[in-house]
Parts: structure tokens; C-alpha cells; sequence
């Protein structure tokens, strides 16, 4: 059962693969914007998985972060969650991510329960001529 006050927690270590050099986000060595959202995503999601009715998943709506410090590759980060407000199949999200250092990004993210083979029909349906 989904309730407000459910948290998610995920650790990761800054590889070269999630710079924003190479995920082409910026020119520097430092964990990338777009991979932070990625665990921020990540983490939020798996947070309620097992919570949903089966066949059931949850897809990103809505994200506003701020990613305030860079961290550089080898260093720890870890992402934090809380599930803040539940409206039918809306989901609201609280989102932290802190190095070793301290906070490193934090925001709002919304995610929207779908029926999973419903929903990849509907997206499959845009090839269809």
C-alpha cells in the first residue's frame, strides 16, 4: 500500500561513464547532471515498486532539481527519497543526493502509476502508419 512518508535510499560511486563529459552535458570530469536525475528517477521508483499492483509501474512526469556541488569521479553519492503526497495515481517525491562532502542536489519529482502493457501499447501505437 502506498503511503506518504515512504522512503528510498541508493548508493552509487561516480564513474567516467556518468561525467558530463561523457554524457555530453558539459566538458568537465564531475558527475553529470542528467546521471544525478537518473538515480534521483531510479531511486523514487524502486522505492514503491513493490508496492504496486502487479502488471503495475510507475513513469517520470515532472522533475525540478537543483544540482548544487560537484563531485568528481571515485567519490560516493547517495541518493535519498520520500514519497510526500499520493493524489489517485500521482505520485510526489522529495529528492536528495549528497557526496561525501555533503548535498550535492535536491528537488521535487513526480512520477504517475500506469498499467504497464497498456501504456507501452499506446507509446508502440505512434509507429503504426
Amino acid at each position: 500500500m502506498l503511503e506518504t512518508g515512504m522512503k528510498g535510499r541508493k548508493e552509487i560511486v561516480v564513474t567516467q561513464e556518468k561525467t558530463a563529459k561523457a554524457m555530453g552535458s558539459g566538458t568537465l570530469d564531475v558527475f553529470a547532471t542528467p546521471a544525478m536525475i537518473a538515480l534521483m528517477e531510479n531511486t523514487a521508483f524502486e522505492s514503491v515498486a513493490g508496492e504496486l499492483e502487479e502488471g503495475s509501474g510507475t513513469v517520470g512526469t515532472a522533475l525540478k532539481v537543483k544540482h548544487v556541488a560537484a563531485t568528481p569521479v571515485g567519490m560516493k553519492v547517495v541518493c535519498e527519497t520520500e514519497l510526500v503526497e499520493v493524489d489517485g495515481r500521482a505520485l510526489t517525491f522529495s529528492v536528495k543526493a549528497f557526496d561525501e562532502k555533503g548535498l550535492i542536489g535536491e528537488g521535487e519529482h513526480e512520477r504517475f502509476i500506469v498499467f504497464n502493457e497498456k501504456f507501452q501499447a499506446k507509446a508502440d501505437a505512434k509507429l503504426e502508419k
